[in-house]
């Protein structure tokens, strides 16, 4: 029997080397369980501090991910920029000024059977002023023309997410939002069969605000000094959701939300 549905995986932004650790613990058990086919993982935090450095990207395609998507802390470490260009399958937002900015926006992940493209865009709301999501995507969305399209969309506001998921419902297959590292319960098959979700959430440590030492958070708020925001330790979650997509119309067929400690 040939199959016609594919499961993706999209994980919530991945904090630190604690975060990384665990995103290896659970995701090989977790593919095999739900007979996964690709991973995706915001990987923007995914190097002690902030960032992401060309080891915990290279830990993280190790561990079992196929794309690993960016935000507003895709730039951190100079020493990931070289890697932007060498890589395929890393990405920054696409909304980035390509002649300035080192990477890419975009990729296809072909897997014999079936192509799928993945689509990384930055919102404006709240985060730095870059070219229009909404524009990006509609050009990036004719310049691929796969069969199975999917959105992370980095952003701050809850309804500058839900505007593209509906601006976008029935031209990708999916749009899942991160940057907030909270997941919220919104998740859902939009009228024309786009799967949509306002934000993924985080994998790392529970106990922590964002993933950083909840005490050093409340100091920052509570006497409006600088910081230095250390990673908390402790019992992790890896966020997730999971979409059972139909390839031969791209439309989402069932979406399922998973926290995975």
């Amino acid at each position: 029997m040939i199959k016609q549905n594919m499961k993706i995986l999209a994980i919530g932004d991945v904090v630190g080397s604690i975060g990384c650790r665990h995103l290896r613990d659970k995701l090989p058990s977790l593919k095999k369980a739900e007979k996964i086919d690709m991973v995706i993982a915001n990987g923007e935090n995914s190097a002690d501090g902030n960032g992401i450095t060309p080891t915990s990207a290279q830990y993280l395609f190790s561990s079992g991910v196929d794309i690993i998507t960016g935000g507003n802390h895709s730039f951190r470490r100079r020493e990931s920029y070289q890697y932007y260009d060498n890589s395929p399958f890393l990405l920054r937002p696409a909304n980035y000024p390509d002649s300035t900015t080192p990477g890419h926006g975009q990729a296809v992940f072909d897997m014999g059977r079936i192509r799928v493209g993945v689509i990384n865009l930055l919102g404006c709301m709240f985060l730095d002023s870059l070219e229009d999501p909404f524009r990006t995507a509609d050009k990036i969305i004719k310049e691929l023309n796969t069969p199975i399209t999917i959105v992370d969309f980095h952003a701050e506001a809850t309804a500058e997410k839900r505007a593209l998921g509906f601006y976008l419902d029935g031209r990708v297959s999916a749009v899942f939002g991160t940057h907030t590292h909270v997941q919220t319960a919104d998740e859902q098959i939009l009228e024309k069969g786009t799967g949509y979700i306002t934000d993924v959430g985080m994998t790392g440590t529970i106990s922590s605000v964002l993933g950083v030492k909840s005490e050093l958070a409340i100091s920052k708020f509570r006497d409006k000094l600088p910081v230095r925001f250390d990673l908390a330790d402790g019992k992790c979650c890896m966020d997730c959701i999971l979409y059972d997509i139909n390839e031969k119309n791209g439309k989402t067929l069932a979406i399922k939300r998973m926290k995975i400690v």
